[in-house]
């Protein structure tokens, strides 16, 4: 029932089977509706999200009302707006869940008592924010240095499958394209 989140914990530290069960007992198993939104921009972000089914976007909304999409965060993803979570300040970003999904979620109060319990939990969210960090700087550098058709591989690589799981209109916001030039691009790529 837990074991993909377990797989991911597995991925950075080593945990015995008792402090497994101790690790779960911190997080919160979450069902969500698609449209769900788990953050508002201006709210405080109370947790950190571990998606085990379903897909979430996380989404910064411009003063003409367009979204742009940050990232998207399918099966075995983290997310959070990590300023607000961390430094409880309103959030500039929006959460919101793309399909049913099912989530764990943990607040900063039960993080702080998990890295007390189980201080290998310190590094492995230590080398989440890392990987965080690295491919926020690979975005912004792929936004700013690559073209559209070079975007839209690297998503598809990044995230296989997500395409025909997501609206279009999502993936183009990601891209930083229009729907419409997403579309000519695909039928011109033969995809």
């Amino acid at each position: 029932m837990h074991q993909l989140i377990l797989n991911n914990f597995a991925m950075h530290i080593a945990l015995a089977p008792h402090e497994q069960e101790q690790a779960l007992a911190f997080f919160q198993l979450k069902e969500l509706k698609k449209r769900t939104w788990l953050l508002h921009a201006g709210e405080i972000d109370r947790y950190i999200y571990f998606v085990k089914h379903g897909c979430l976007r996380m989404f910064y909304t411009d003063k003409s009302g367009e979204d742009h999409i940050i990232g998207f965060y399918p099966e075995n993803w983290w997310t959070c707006d990590i300023v607000s979570f961390f430094n409880a300040k309103p959030a500039v970003n929006s959460i919101q869940a793309l399909e049913d999904s099912v989530v764990y979620c943990i607040s900063l109060p039960q993080l702080e008592e998990l890295f007390q319990t189980i201080p290998k939990f310190e590094r492995f969210f230590r080398v989440l924010n890392q990987n965080g960090f690295e491919l926020y700087q690979r975005r912004i550098t792929s936004q700013l240095y690559k073209t559209a058709e070079e975007r839209y591989l690297e998503f598809r690589k990044r995230h296989p499958g997500l395409e025909q799981r997501i609206a279009q209109k999502h993936i183009a916001s990601y891209l930083g394209i229009t729907p419409a030039f997403l579309s000519m691009m695909r039928k011109e790529s033969g995809v």
